[in-house]
């Protein structure tokens, strides 16, 4: 029998993480390993959508719920349970896994601890997230192998993780499923807002400041100038809802705003936009700029972590070099302006994430990296 491998992770929603996450279990199914999904989350939850996309996939997942916070007892019954069901490698996916299982030293856990880090965001000196930071950091020390989604985290990552443990994997995409997904039809109220709206910008992320949707939405202005029958519409869900949502009021946009929450037809929403907008302050290397890239979409994205290298220094889309509201509105209007003679940058772009970003090399770097940490462990 494969080895059985423990995803540990506490999603809010359908990201890129949780896409990343999906996307290698299946592969590590194929490869005869034997990977399950610990789903965490607050006990008055019923399903999670990854959880809920987890089964539509047919893929082994096991929901847990539990009290939020530092529930080192819960972290204890996890840590028994995955020993009684003969777990050999516990993988995180995000910091709070990260803090409750990495907290306990190897001798103690009794089984060798792995993480993936899908990007990097320094909290606010002092407070309760920069807290976790800093037990993210002492618990990685602990683990046997980190891996990185870009070489740009590096920069930001704590020198005292020794080297040898660090592995760069870049995210990958099941593709051909991909493009199945992309086809599925829209509800309301994308379908009627789509309809009233040409051109559709569209953002894709968790509604919080490192995304840089306030700028977006100030550039959404500005280009209504323009564009006075644009729309615009922002995937996902987040606690600075409220401050985007008066912003829109503020502006006068919100008629032509649309915010639903969390959506799982991203690749629908994809194929139905003219241009995807990520306007981000940090990323390591994002799911849904690879989405855009493999379904032909045209991209605009800030110049940080893995995006330069991933757009070929501009030739799979525009850089935004800085994230002001009046830089951001002129990239969209250039790449707008050039949709018709686009072919070649989409081009591009497609052969870019089906030659370098794969699910299947994905999968196999991570096997490599399992077998590397158990030599050394």
């Amino acid at each position: 029998m494969g080895l059985k491998i423990l995803h540990l992770i506490d999603s809010g929603g359908l990201y890129g993480a949780e896409k990343m996450l999906l996307s290698l279990v299946k592969e590590q199914v194929q490869q005869g390993l034997q990977p399950m999904i610990l789903s965490a989350g607050e006990l008055e939850i019923d399903e999670k959508p990854l959880e809920a996309e987890a089964r539509r996939k047919g893929l082994p997942v096991t929901p847990w719920r539990m009290k939020p916070g530092l529930n080192l007892k819960e972290s204890w019954k996890i840590l028994v349970w995955a020993r009684e069901h003969g777990y050999k490698l516990l993988h995180s996916h995000g910091f709070k896994f990260n803090v409750l299982l990495g907290i306990f030293p190897k001798w103690v856990r009794r089984i060798p601890m792995v993480s993936t880090l899908h990007g990097y965001v320094h909290a606010p000196r002092f407070s309760k997230l920069w807290l976790y930071e800093r037990l993210d950091h002492f618990a990685m020390r602990r683990m046997q192998g980190v891996v990185l989604v870009a070489d740009s985290i590096k920069k930001e990552f704590p020198k005292s993780i020794a080297s040898d443990r660090i592995r760069v994997i870049p995210n990958g995409l099941n593709i051909a499923e991909l493009q199945e997904s992309s086809s599925a039809s829209l509800d309301e109220p994308f379908t009627s807002f789509i309809d009233a709206h040409e051109p559709v910008v569209l953002g894709v992320g968790r509604l919080s400041r490192e995304k840089g949707f306030d700028r977006l939405i100030k550039a959404f202005s500005e280009l209504k100038q323009k564009y006075p029958n644009s729309g615009l519409i922002i995937v996902g869900e987040g606690a600075f809802r409220s401050q985007f949502e008066a912003l829109t009021e503020q502006l006068d946009v919100k008629g032509d705003v649309l915010m639903p929450g969390y959506c799982d037809k991203v690749p629908s929403l994809l194929k139905c936009s003219t241009v995807l907008v990520m306007p981000s302050l940090t990323e390591g290397l994002p799911i849904t700029l690879l989405e855009a890239m493999a379904l032909r979409v045209p991209v605009v994205a800030s110049a940080v972590g893995e995006i330069p290298k991933v757009l070929g220094n501009s030739s799979g889309g525009e850089l935004l070099n800085d994230i002001e509201p009046g830089t951001v509105a002129k990239a969209i209007d250039k790449c707008i302006a050039e949709m018709p003679d686009a072919g070649i940058r989409l081009d591009w772009s497609g052969a870019m994430v089906r030659e370098k970003h794969s699910a299947e090399a994905m999968a196999g770097h991570y096997l490599e990296f399992y077998r590397r940490v158990f030599r050394i462990s």
